[in-house]
């Protein structure tokens, strides 16, 4: 790795690539010097002197060079100084590219450091040149910072950089270095001007940040220092081993593993696999690889050549491991650590691998030649097979040069999975039974035998025929000692019930009386063992030999001179009870033959044979194999034979024999050949045998003899011990030996080749008994950590097998401890060396320590039936029991406000103090509380949703719980989280649920992203829609309910605004829908628009989007689209592609309690009803379909706009004396005025119905509506029966479209309501403050409410409500006026001050009182305050009087039109009309105004270009007269219900005394108009009788009607003569009302009517003065003349008091005392909203100064 450097700026050859320490000079003729260019002169900026000495000049010279294409001119001043001087000065002329030097000398006289300067002048200016003369100092330099590459801990990393002496002296330096870094070398020495490399080392033991400085001291006497920052990055190392699919078998492809899997590897060869090691981490990573130590030393047959290495960072190291197993059928298995640098990552890699070898069978196991004659032969085939895909090597240990039996190939090769038909050769040399058991060798695989048989016969002899049933029975005879006889003494005994044949056909001896045991039965011995105990190789033999023959092996030895050979005497023995006969096979070619060939031998008895060796050649080696079978002799012929059970095959007897010619001075032949043998026998248990096999291959032209010395090693077996092998064959040898214990022996078997001592291969093997070896982790001890009463700890504890036998491992735990202590797996198998990791359980059951033991046991696996011997190991098993608690770190926690649908997530931290780890499983329980149903709620799924409802907390620790809370409803939720300990018993929550304890408690409000609508207003068009009409046509109240309802799940189908359709038009997920109705207005006209207030009373952030169709559709290639659209789709693309509708903005986001104003428009540019759907989306939650409707009438249409075919009448209780007047309002959306009428066929029909009852009567069947307002039809609705009406009523327009409304109206009955009547309900007075954020462009001015609500009212009251008219403009002043559009509503509502000037920033109080006419009646008023700028208003009236001063000119004026008066130039008039001629004097001065002309501009619709273009020109040419500006509308909608007095009275009892009842009234009050008059009189004809009278005399009756009724009814004797009526006797009409009821209504009207309503005795308080004077002037007096003036005087005072209770009751005296209050709570009110008067101040209490006079 580069390191960087970073410091003082060095020169680019002093960054050499040297050797650490190494110093160099550095060349003078590069250290150049630093120039300069002043107005085209280079220069050096500095000279300097160093090493100068006290006494000498010295002299440098400075060289001046013209670098500019002009000839340059300058002069200088010398050295201030008399230490620096130079030539005199005189002027400098240097040419293009010229170059000047001058000598600047230096003399010094004392030792110190000089300066001074040279000044050069030229015309643009000076420069000057430093002379410096320095003393020698020492300096070195290097950089400031060095940068060494990122590291790991406990790896090292190293850098360089340079040391440069840029001083004057000869610098020692020295370093001083903080750990972990150290500088190589840490000390040196400098030449001056030398340089030399020193390397940082930095080896970390801890990852971090380093950033530490190194110090440099230097110098001579005066030390100095300096210091170099050392920053480097140490991290630790990450390695994973990872095994590929291919060596992993059954392991998952990518993921990491540490088994390597060799499979299985056939015997003797080397398997190479590789694993990776990867560093996952960004540091190069050493590591290194060990083996696992074993407490036995072993022979591995894994391998790996890599002790150690390095990983590169983010890199990977390749591992080679070799496998190469030795022993066929060993699971062998080990383990590699990789341990990184510093021991801090060790990971452990596990190898296994198997070995495996042939697989050879014959496929049969024994050969039946039956018979054939003397002289003949017979040739049989056997196959045999390699089903394994190892090579197999085989021997048929058979000499077929010297036996009757030949195999055409006795030994060699099977390739994998291959099968051979090999030819075996049967020819007899004697006329007898044969039969021979012929071993089949293979290597690495036990032997096979297989029996070839055949009878052969002459002339003479007829032997009975051997056939393979005879073996079986000879076999099992054998087993039961019965072949030592010989077949005739056994047929004898047959005859005789001596012997008895079972009931395969085998002899066997009669069973004893009572008992005995069944008779014995041959079993197939191992061939392993059958070949070694064979009585020759072994002193044991499976059975007692029935011939013998002595010697079996014999070696001639050198047999020089040929035929002084001396014979070798064979002795054969009989061992059986007969007489047998031994027949040699002779040897055609052989030099050994055998004397005699036949012979006879008696029972027990032995003969004595001679071999007779002839060798034909010197210097030869002889072997071979001399083949005998010896028989009973009473075999000879069939006809000896009674029993066919008793036939006996015969016993072959072999010797081998060797021999060589060699002279003693000729060397033997050099055998060659090829030996593979193991280096260990395979392992076995202490006193059982082992074997193996090793295979001698015979590479060379020329016989092989071979030789082993048993005696030399008696421990091991060989077989065979001598022989011969052919040139290109080989011998498979089969060793055997017997461990007695667990020792290592070493064995050294000599062979000897060629019979030659020079020829001894020395064959070294060792064996080792293995033992029950076991190794125990942690030295038997097993300890867990304390747990849970009834919990379960579980511990992995590691077993290994420590021997190369695997074993069986069982584990005995005891009874008691049984439900303590379990593990699993409790038994199994250990391959050998295999490690095994077993989980260990503890499970207490009570609080205390435990001192546990358990025992494994481990044997040797066997398929013996009989248990081997078992070896036990003790386990030491510590734990404890407790018990513990869990807590919460929060008992409660509150989440606030959560959206409905979404989700909110939290963490719990639960905490155990205990000294346990603990496992829990959580419950919770819900609780739903709010404005909802207990019942309903109580089966909502749960609410909150916990990541892991089961866990486990380790002792002393905490753990997080996420937690998700998705309320479903707008509710308040609370979770109640309890937990309960999991135990073995206890592991759901049914069962832990009698032991669950509180956790926490959690809490969350489920709220919906809503908002409301809390104001509109309209402009444009739309301007004269009345509030209340607006909030009609746009369903406000209908989206407000909506708004406020629960969410419906489709409304969640997508909780974001989304492009989801891919059609034009979208499909609707609400079910909420509603119209929003921009009404009509006619074509061309200004755009209608109307303005929403969108508020959030809400606690959450409301995001809220109007989407278009457009808006939902997601954009799609062309190709995709559909070409062809509905008419309904052109209808909306039409609308969306002009922009007829529009909404601005189209979305945003509320915060709680944020107000933000939206924009509707409608243009009015195409004739015809528009609508378009639009969603009004708020994310996550509701969506709401919002029909936008709006219509564009002609010019001269004459249109009503119907916002629906329907109206509700407000529901009437029946029997109502007074039903209210209702208002049905209709919209002229046109430009023209419209007449209308009603039809009252159907109202008729229902009169008619209803018993000429008028249920439904209109009070206005007919009417005009100006264009843009509102007009209303007066109803009134009077039900007789508790049900619904309703009635189809045409409305005809005049010149216009009719249209069918539908009229419905509910009658209740009161008595069944009470008190809880809609009417009572609807009207409560309220008011509705207006928004100063939800202005039109231009407006000037708001109104402090939007709607005044004045409630239930009585008749003959005045109601009145303060409303203020802000300014809220800072500059302008505006002009107010307040229009009221019928003549009605004028006559019940006043307003003051109508008009007025309102200052910028003022604020005027209006005042607005109603006077209810006289009749009940619904009350639904559209005040508009017309608010104009006071600046446009002055400039429409200056520009008013200008036009009209230009009319009254015009009127007078005339132009002439001639062409050809004169040539001069015409002048143009201002306006552009046409030149006139010069010759006209009186134009000179006074140029023609244009023509006056009274046209207005239309509104055209927006694209009719040319109509513009032409009425542009029109324009062009007039003087239109100047129209006035546009008012903006501010509406005040006024609603309140009147009642009769009766009514009210008896409805709202306790609200009467509020209300100041008028005492007069006009006369409009009951008769509002004529036509009201007339309608009325037209339905009743009781008011036809008052038709005549004039308006004076109904006015005269109306005052004393009411004075009367007044009077009655604040007359208290009047009240006590009523109340004496109703105790007198029972008179005739008392009869008709209750006496209770009549005293209780009494009763209230006294306490009630006459106190309230009359005037009160307070304000009057002179009449009390009066009564005291009254009582006092009426003591006795004797004078008559005193009490005649007395008597006098009480009369003048009893009228003026008389007169003055007249007074009182007059109807004026009491308004104008209303009046005066009135006003002076007006005046408050003014002065309050001014400042003047604070009325939520304190009230002050003041103090006077006590009374001198007191």
């Amino acid at each position: 790795m580069l390191a960087q450097a970073h410091g003082e700026p060095q020169n680019s050859d002093s960054f050499r690539k040297l050797c650490c320490g190494c110093v160099r000079k550095l060349s003078t003729r590069k250290a150049k010097k630093k120039k300069g260019v002043f107005w085209g002169i280079e220069v050096a900026e500095t000279l300097r002197w160093r090493g100068w000495e006290l006494g000498k000049e010295m002299i440098k010279h400075l060289i001046l060079k013209n670098v500019h294409e002009k000839t340059q001119k300058l002069s200088y001043r010398c050295p201030s100084t008399r230490f620096f001087f130079t030539v005199f000065p005189q002027p400098i002329t240097l040419s293009p590219g010229m170059s000047l030097t001058l000598p600047i000398v230096f003399r010094p006289t004392e030792k110190r450091e000089y300066e001074d300067s040279v000044c050069f002048k030229k015309a643009e200016g000076e420069f000057s040149v430093t002379l410096r003369a320095t003393l020698p100092h020492p300096c070195l330099s290097f950089p400031a910072t060095v940068q060494l590459p990122i590291c790991a801990v406990y790896n090292v990393t190293e850098t360089t950089f340079p040391v440069r002496n840029i001083g004057d002296l000869v610098t020692v330096f020295a370093w001083e270095t903080p750990s972990p870094f150290y500088m190589i070398p840490d000390c040196g020495m400098l030449n001056p001007g030398a340089e030399c490399m020193v390397k940082v080392v930095f080896q970390p033991k801890v990852a971090m940040v380093y950033d530490v400085a190194a110090t440099c001291w230097f110098g001579g006497e005066e030390k100095q220092k300096r210091t170099i920052q050392l920053k480097a990055l140490a991290k630790y190392p990450y390695l994973r081993v990872s095994v590929t699919e291919e060596e992993a078998e059954g392991i998952q492809a990518g993921k990491f593993r540490d088994v390597l899997c060799f499979g299985s590897v056939p015997v003797g060869t080397t398997v190479e696999k590789c694993v990776e090691i990867f560093n996952m981490s960004v540091v190069d990573a050493p590591c290194r690889i060990e083996r696992a130590k074993d407490p036995l030393v072993r022979d591995h047959v894994f391998s790996c050549d890599v002790s150690h290495g390095v990983v590169p960072a983010k890199g990977k190291l390749v591992l080679c491991i070799r496998f190469q197993p030795q022993t066929v059928g060993e699971h062998s298995t080990d383990y590699f650590t990789i341990i990184s640098a510093g021991c801090l990552l060790q990971t452990v890699l596990k190898v296994v691998g198997s070995c495996k070898g042939p697989l050879v069978s014959l496929h049969q196991y024994s050969v039946d030649f039956d018979w054939i004659n003397l002289g003949e032969s017979l040739m049989e085939t056997l196959k045999i097979s390699n089903i394994s895909d190892v090579p197999a090597y085989y021997q048929f240990d058979i000499d077929g040069r010297g036996s009757v039996f030949s195999l055409d190939r006795p030994c060699g090769v099977l390739e994998g999975t291959t099968t051979v038909a090999l030819k075996v050769t049967f020819r007899p040399t004697h006329p007898i039974s044969y039969h021979r058991r012929v071993v089949c060798l293979v290597h690495h695989q036990e032997p096979m035998y297989v029996d070839f048989f055949g009878t052969c016969h002459s002339d003479i002899a007829k032997p009975a025929i051997l056939q393979a049933r005879h073996l079986s029975w000879y076999r099992t005879n054998t087993v039961r000692g019965l072949t030592f006889y010989p077949p005739d003494i056994l047929s004898v005994m047959l005859k005789d019930g001596k012997l008895q044949m079972d009931e395969k056909g085998a002899l066997m001896l009669p069973p004893e009386i009572p008992q005995d045991k069944p008779p014995k039965e041959y079993f197939e011995a191992n061939s392993m063992t059958e070949y070694f105990y064979d009585g020759v190789s072994s002193d044991l033999a499976l059975f007692p030999p029935h011939v013998s023959v002595s010697p079996r092996e014999y070696d001639f030895g050198c047999c020089v001179p040929l035929h002084k050979v001396e014979p070798l005497p064979l002795c054969v023995t009989n061992h059986t009870k007969g007489k047998i006969t031994v027949a040699w096979t002779p040897s055609h070619g052989s030099a050994f033959r055998v004397s005699p060939e036949i012979c006879d031998i008696p029972p027990l008895k032995s003969s004595a044979f001679r071999v007779l060796f002839q060798p034909a050649q010197l210097n030869s080696l002889y072997a071979a194999e001399l083949e005998g079978f010896a028989f009973y002799k009473v075999l000879r012929h069939y006809s000896n034979i009674e029993e066919d059970a008793t036939i006996c095959p015969s016993w072959c007897l072999t010797v081998r024999l060797r021999a060589h010619t060699y002279e003693a001075e000729r060397e033997h032949f050099i055998p060659q050949y090829i030996l593979d043998v193991p280096k260990v026998f395979p392992p076995a248990a202490p006193n059982t045998d082992t074997y193996c096999s090793m295979l001698l291959l015979n590479t060379g032209t020329s016989l092989i003899t071979f030789s082993v010395n048993q005696a030399a090693c008696p421990s091991v077996l060989v077989k065979p011990c001598s022989g011969h092998i052919i040139p290109g064959g080989h011998q498979i040898f089969f060793l055997s030996t017997h461990p007695v214990n667990t020792i290592s022996q070493h064995h050294v078997l000599p062979l000897q080749l060629n019979s030659y001592p020079g020829y001894t291969k020395e064959i070294a093997l060792r064996s080792c008994g293995e033992s029950l070896l076991l190794l125990l982790e942690g030295d038997g001890n097993l300890y867990f950590k304390p747990a849970y009463i009834g919990t379960s700890s579980t511990r992995m504890y590691t077993i290994k097998n420590c021997t190369r036998l695997p074993m069986v491992f069982t584990w005995k735990i005891h009874q008691s401890d049984s439900k303590i202590l379990s593990v699993s797996p409790t038994a199994g198998i250990l391959q050998p060396y295999e490690a095994m990791a077993q989980a260990w359980t503890f499970t207490p059951d009570k609080e205390t320590k435990y001192l546990l033991r358990a025992m494994v046991f481990v044997r040797r696996k066997s398929p013996d039936p009989v248990s081997p011997k078992s070896v036990g190991y003790a386990l030491r098993i510590v734990g404890e029991g407790v018990l513990g608690t869990i807590r919460a770190q929060k008992e409660h926690l509150d989440l606030g406000n959560v959206l409905v649908g979404d989700l909110q997530s939290c963490s719990v931290v639960l905490l155990n103090d205990g000294i346990c780890s603990l496992k829990y499983i959580l419950s919770v329980e819900q609780q739903i509380t709010g404005p909802c149903d207990p019942e309903e709620v109580r089966s909502d799924p749960l609410a909150l949703e916990l990541e892991q409802a089961r866990g486990m907390i380790p002792a002393r620790s905490k753990a997080f719980v996420q937690i998700t809370v998705r309320p479903a409803r707008r509710l308040h939720y609370t979770w109640s989280i309890k937990y309960a300990i999991c135990t073995p018993t206890a592991t759901d929550l049914a069962s832990t649920k009698e032991e669950q304890q509180p956790l926490c408690c959690i809490v969350a409000t489920g709220v919906y992203p809503t908002f409301c609508i809390a104001d509109a207003c309209s402009a444009g068009s739309a301007s004269g829609l009345s509030k209340l009409h607006l909030w009609r046509l746009f369903s406000l109240d209908t989206l407000n309910e909506y708004l406020e309802r629960d969410l419906t799940p489709s409304e969640l189908t997508y909780r974001v605004p989304t492009r989801h359709s891919t059609c034009l038009i979208p499909p609707v997920y609400t079910p909420h829908l509603l119209d929003f109705n921009f009404g009509a207005a006619p074509i061309g006209s200004e755009p209608t628009l109307v303005m929403l207030l969108l508020a959030n009373k809400g606690v959450v952030p409301v995001e809220w989007a109007f989407l278009f169709p457009s808006d939902q559709k997601m954009d799609v290639e062309h190709w995709a689209e559909d070409a062809e659209f509905s008419p309904h789709e052109l209808h909306q693309m039409r609308i969306q592609d002009n922009q007829l509708f529009s909404v601005s903005p189209k979305s945003g986001k509320l915060l709680p309690g944020q107000e933000e104003s939206v924009q509707l428009s409608h243009r009015h540019d195409f004739i015809g009803t528009d609508h378009l759907p639009v969603l009004l989306k708020v994310s996550y939650g509701h969506e709401i379909l919002l029909n936008f409707s709006g219509v564009t009438v002609e010019q001269d249409q004459r249109y009503i706009h119907f916002a629906s075919t329907k109206h509700f009448f407000t529901p009437i209780a029946i029997g109502t004396s007074h039903p209210p007047t209702q208002l049905y309002e209709l919209y002229n959306g046109g430009a023209m005025p419209v007449m209308f009428e009603v039809q009252l066929d159907n109202i008729v029909r229902i009169q008619e119905e209803n018993f000429q009852h008028p249920v439904f009567a209109c009070l206005t069947p007919r009417g005009e509506i100006p264009p843009g307002t509102t007009g209303h039809i007066e109803w009134i609705f009077s039900p007789l029966e508790a049900r619904m009406y309703l009635v189809d009523v045409p409305i005809h327009i005049l010149g216009g479209e009719s249209a069918l409304i539908t009229f419905q109206g509910i009658g209740y009955d009161l008595n069944t309501v009470g008190d809880t009547a809609t009417s009572s309900q609807v009207f409560s007075p309220s008011v509705f403050p207006g928004s100063t954020k939800l202005t039109v462009p231009g407006q000037a001015a708001t109104l402090s409410h939007h709607r005044i609500c004045l409630g239930n009212i009585p008749d003959c009251t005045k109601a009145s409500r303060l409303v203020f008219l802000n300014n809220i403009s800072e500059s302008k002043a505006v002009v107010f006026a307040w229009q009221i559009s019928t003549c009605k509503d004028k006559r019940v509502l006043q307003i003051a001050p109508e008009s007025g000037v309102v200052q910028p920033g003022e604020s005027i109080p209006c005042f607005i009182a109603l006077r209810p006419s006289g009749s009940a009646s619904f009350y639904s008023i559209d005040l508009v305050c017309e608010v104009y700028i006071q600046e446009s208003l002055v400039q429409y009236e200056r520009d008013l009087q200008e036009w009209e001063g230009a009319k009254e000119r015009q009127a007078v004026e005339f132009t002439i039109t001639e062409k050809d008066l004169g040539t001069k130039k015409k002048p143009k008039s201002p306006a552009g009309v046409k030149k006139q001629p010069s010759t006209c004097h009186f134009f000179l001065s006074q140029q023609t105004l244009p023509p006056i002309k009274n046209h207005p501009m239309p509104n055209l619709p927006a694209g009719h270009f040319q109509r513009r273009l032409l009425l542009d020109k029109e324009a062009s040419r007039v003087w239109v007269k100047p129209e006035p500006p546009k008012p903006i509308l501010l509406h005040l909608g006024v609603t309140a219900r009147s009642y009769s007095i009766e009514d009210f009275y008896s409805n709202f009892t306790s609200e009467f005394p509020k209300y100041f009842l008028s005492r007069d009234w006009p006369l409009e009050s009951k008769f509002v108009d004529g036509s009201r008059d007339r309608d009325r009189m037209d339905m009743d004809p009781k008011w036809l009788s008052l038709a005549a009278a004039s308006k004076q005399e109904l006015q005269t009756v109306t005052d004393i009607l009411t004075g009367v009724i007044r009077g009655l009814l604040e007359n208290t004797q009047f009240h006590d003569a009523v109340r004496r009526s109703l105790d007198e006797p029972i008179p005739y009409f008392s009869q008709f009302r209750c006496e209770e009821s009549a005293e209780l209504r009494d009763r209230r009207q006294c306490s009630t009517v006459p106190s309230r309503v009359s005037a009160s005795p307070d304000l009057y308080p002179e009449k009390d003065g009066e009564r005291k004077e009254t009582r006092q002037e009426t003591s006795p007096n004797n004078d008559l003349l005193e009490s005649w003036e007395r008597m006098s005087e009480i009369l003048h005072h009893e009228q003026l008091r008389e007169q003055k209770e007249m007074m009182s009751r007059q109807p004026a005296f009491g308004n104008l005392v209303e009046l005066l209050l009135e006003n002076t709570l007006q005046n408050i009110l003014i002065e309050a909203s001014r400042g003047e008067v604070v009325l939520t101040a304190r009230p002050r209490v003041i103090a006077l100064p006590p009374s001198p006079s007191r």
